[in-house]
């Protein structure tokens, strides 16, 4: 038989911390849709600041939550810009999720490398895969044949980094877009090659007004539903009600 892959696991700490962050996620999201409280501490003025940003809607009374209020209740307009850009980059990165999670829930294994390969979506089944890490002996089809939390621990160190590389140089030019070069809109990089910002009226318009609104909505939607996912995954049963 052929010798069976070591993976990468992950320590007990980290799978409890896993899900110690995924609920707090849950609770944060689920705050947005708790009545609005009016805060002692929070000035006329420091109240109107928060309520008129981007991003306050209908499903709250146009008012910020009181999650939201007690945690911006001392910014100033960078401060509230900071996390208006936290929340679309966090949003951003969970719609992407949770299409990869689904991906990997179903089967559905795109074709990367067309090859040998359990990724490859002409041919998932092979007697030769190709390894995604030769000093563990993880193959793409491992990879493909896995559940989404298990394949954490199967990236090597040298993916890791990869990744975190990546992730990197997307900060340092959303950082360089938005602060050094001042521009005034949360989410607005630079990036736009299907020219959504290019049409009549700009950053102004009432179509790319309500396409920005609707981009924070699946945003926060998308954090609630990974949220969800994963701690359905990490303690199966715990949701729609935890039972034993």
């Amino acid at each position: 038989a052929p010798p069976q892959p070591k993976y990468l696991l992950l320590p007990k700490q980290l799978d409890t911390m896993m899900k110690i962050a995924a609920l707090a996620t849950l609770l944060a999201s689920a705050s947005a849709f708790a009545p609005t409280a009016q805060s002692p501490r929070t000035s006329v003025a420091q109240n109107a600041l928060i309520d008129e940003a981007f991003g306050i809607s209908v499903e709250t009374g146009n008012k910020c939550p009181p999650l939201g209020r007690w945690i911006l209740e001392d910014a100033n307009e960078n401060g509230i810009k900071w996390w208006q850009n936290a929340e679309i980059k966090n949003g951003r990165v969970a719609m992407v999720a949770t299409i990869g999670y689904m991906v990997q829930k179903f089967g559905v294994h795109m074709p990367l490398y067309l090859g040998p390969s359990g990724s490859n979506a002409f041919h998932p089944e092979s007697s030769k895969d190709w390894l995604l890490s030769s000093t563990t002996g993880v193959t793409f089809s491992d990879i493909s044949h896995a559940a989404p939390l298990d394949t954490i621990g199967m990236v090597p160190a040298a993916g890791w980094v990869q990744i975190l590389f990546a992730a990197g140089l997307f900060e340092f030019a959303g950082y360089k877009r938005q602060w050094t070069d001042n521009n005034p809109i949360p989410g607005n990089y630079g990036y736009d090659p299907l020219g959504f910002t290019k049409r009549e009226g700009g950053w102004d318009s009432k179509e790319l007004t309500k396409l920005r609104m609707m981009e924070i909505k699946n945003g926060r939607v998308a954090m609630m539903a990974m949220a969800g996912w994963l701690s359905n995954e990490s303690i199966p049963g715990a949701l729609p009600v935890w039972h034993p």
